[in-house]
């Protein structure tokens, strides 16, 4: 199961199609439209004000992974600006989720580099707290473990278990194909209340 196969799907389908699926319900959005990640999950708890566990996590985290980020859900200070998308584009990182702000954020869109977070600060941070990596992280309503896949996208960000995410694809696959077909007999001239079976209750 590759990454992208889940990305391709989108969070909508896979949200409703895997009752598994776990949305954090935080205000995280992405730095520029048309932003997407998918891959499973580096956790990394770091302490608001801090920034040295995100520096340990970018000399470690392995290709195709997306960093995790417990920043306590503050927007006080931004631990993670373009240097740092710079160094997580160089070893090959899918993206990043944060529950807290970054920085440089026009530049990191020119980058590329897909970011989710809650907000913008641009005040700097220390750099003495080694904070956690590979933590199981409490992430909003979701927990988070090391390897589960995160899948973001415009509506939301999505955390499947990592022992989950080949069925939760099948179930994908087989909802987005009776949406097509859904949408095949509209252009025929059906109504949705008929397609749903709804007609009584109208």
């Amino acid at each position: 199961m590759r990454a992208a196969d889940l990305l391709a799907l989108g969070t909508a389908t896979l949200g409703e199609a895997w009752p598994g699926a776990r949305l954090p319900g935080l205000p995280l959005r992405p730095l520029a439209p048309g932003m997407t990640l998918a891959g499973p999950a580096f956790t990394v708890r770091c302490r608001a004000g801090d920034n040295l566990a995100l520096h340990r996590a970018l000399a470690v985290a392995r290709p195709g992974e997306v960093l995790v980020v417990d920043y306590e859900a503050s927007l006080d200070s931004g631990p993670f600006g373009e240097i740092m998308a710079l160094a997580a584009m160089a070893r090959g990182l899918a993206g990043l989720v944060i529950d807290g702000a970054v920085r440089d954020s026009a530049q990191i869109a020119d980058l590329g580099f897909p970011v989710f977070a809650r907000g913008l600060d641009i005040r700097g941070t220390t750099k003495t707290d080694r904070g956690q990596l590979g933590a199981v992280l409490r992430f909003g309503r979701a927990s988070v473990e090391p390897g589960d896949m995160v899948v973001a996208d415009a509506d939301a960000v999505l955390i499947l278990p990592r022992n989950e995410a080949g069925a939760a694809l099948a179930a994908g696959r087989a909802r987005a194909a009776r949406e097509e077909e859904m949408k095949r007999r509209i252009a025929a001239g059906e109504t949705t209340l008929a397609i749903l079976g709804l007609m009584k209750e109208a």
